[in-house]
């Protein structure tokens, strides 16, 4: 496939008199990493729930590749191979590590019929060799309700992998973690994406996180891209100083 992997055009959407996403056009190309930053308010998880099709945009389009995927059912998307992460990680406490990113697999498969038939012995290699993949393999055998925070976020990557994601979407992936840990996790993140090209878009309020670890920026502000470039570029753009970094970045 030639040109960007994900392409947004012109997408609008608003809730009554607020204005969430006005005509916002953005490419995000196989293997590159970026973030997306703004003020509270500025869009970022309206756009998220857009891509993802939790949300029907008022206007615009989506393409994934040569599929356009705006209007269509979030479990449609998903199997056109975008993930999503969210700024709680969601799992099954009461399963184990294993099972959690077997169920993953079980859906990725067309497979929900035996989610409640023995599903604990279908995929387990599979789901083993993401667990690996992600650090944890140790813990698979473990119940998440167990799990300390930052490696029940790394579960939640595994899960996002056993969807074979072109697109990952991560929403505020590094929340309620320390610096290292965050570090550590956006590190693995970016091999990842690397290793599979596979594309990442991310939300994040840790401008450290940001700067170090995304290709590209997009600054939103009050639902408008008001920048899109390098984190050198971005950090020197006035406008964006202005709105959300201020003089001290």
């Amino acid at each position: 496939m030639t040109g960007p992997l994900l392409v947004v055009e012109q997408l609008s959407k608003a809730f009554g008199a607020v204005v969430a996403l006005a005509d916002l056009t953005c490419t995000v190309a196989a293997g590159e990493r970026v973030a997306i930053i703004g003020p509270n308010g500025a869009g970022k998880t309206t756009l998220f729930n857009v891509l993802g099709g939790q949300l029907r945009a008022d206007g615009g389009t989506v393409r994934l590749g040569e599929q356009r995927i705006s209007g269509l059912p979030p479990h449609a998307i998903a199997r056109l191979g975008v993930a999503r992460t969210f700024q709680v990680a969601a799992t099954f406490a009461s399963m184990t590590v294993r099972e959690n990113v077997q169920i993953a697999l079980l859906a990725h498969c067309g497979e929900q019929r035996s989610l409640w038939l023995q599903a604990w012995v279908r995929h387990a290699p599979e789901a083993q060799a993401l667990l690996d993949r992600v650090g944890i393999g140790a813990l698979a055998a473990r119940a998440c309700s167990t799990l300390a925070y930052v490696d029940l976020k790394r579960v939640e990557l595994a899960i996002a992998l056993a969807l074979q994601p072109r697109l990952l979407l991560m929403d505020e992936p590094t929340a309620g973690m320390a610096a290292l840990e965050r570090s550590r996790l956006m590190t693995l993140v970016s091999g990842l994406a690397r290793s599979d090209g596979m594309a990442v878009l991310f939300t994040e309020h840790d401008m450290d996180i940001v700067f170090s670890h995304a290709d590209r920026i997009l600054v939103l502000n009050r639902g408008r891209l008001i920048a899109d470039g390098s984190p050198a570029a971005v950090r020197s753009n006035p406008e964006v100083r202005a709105a959300y970094l201020g003089t001290a970045a």
